[in-house]
């Protein structure tokens, strides 16, 4: 739990984290950034975007050994609805556009995730037809190592996408 004071009047604060204080009977005094961000990562809706072998390990990620949704993470199937994209595999330069029109899609915040070595830097694929990175056409926020990477890999680079959400300032606001 948190630290546990007493105001002036009497009542008992309990603060959770920093900044953030539940007062009784049930009053939660905080910020709009920390409760919005809250929200925000607490119920992240991938686009997945499976191009090779390590859609398979996504696959075998939102199964139920793993399961995703005790995570609040419920992937869909419209770039619409979707808070973050995992890029999962090889990017050809052909499929490229496809990529980068699908994430110019997804409404703002959006944020990247690149699963595994191929889209991360292009892999063993140094060819004409294959995208080194795929930082090169999206700006990407995390990368998960790996070839394929595991589901735990994909668990950890979700909770450091969360983190990162979480210490965004003003970020959904119309005024960034």
């Amino acid at each position: 739990m948190g630290l546990i004071t007493t105001d002036t009047t009497g009542n008992q604060l309990v603060e959770v984290e920093e900044g953030t204080v539940i007062m009784a009977p049930n009053i939660i005094i905080t910020s709009m950034d920390k409760l919005i961000n809250w929200s925000r990562r607490s119920s992240l809706w991938p686009m997945t975007f499976g191009l090779a072998c390590c859609a398979i390990e996504m696959m075998a990620t939102y199964a139920s050994h793993n399961d995703l949704d005790r995570m609040g993470i419920i992937p869909r199937g419209s770039p619409r609805q979707s808070d973050f994209m995992f890029v999962a595999g090889t990017v050809t330069k052909k499929m490229a556009q496809i990529v980068r029109r699908v994430y110019d899609q997804m409404p703002e915040p959006r944020y990247v995730i690149s699963v595994g070595s191929c889209a991360s830097s292009g892999g063993i694929f140094n060819t004409y037809s294959t995208v080194q990175g795929c930082d090169s056409i999206l700006p990407v926020d995390v990368y998960i190592p790996g070839c394929p990477p595991r589901p735990e890999a994909f668990i950890d680079g979700i909770i450091k996408l969360q983190e990162k959400i979480k210490h965004e300032h003003f970020r959904w606001s119309r005024w960034r």
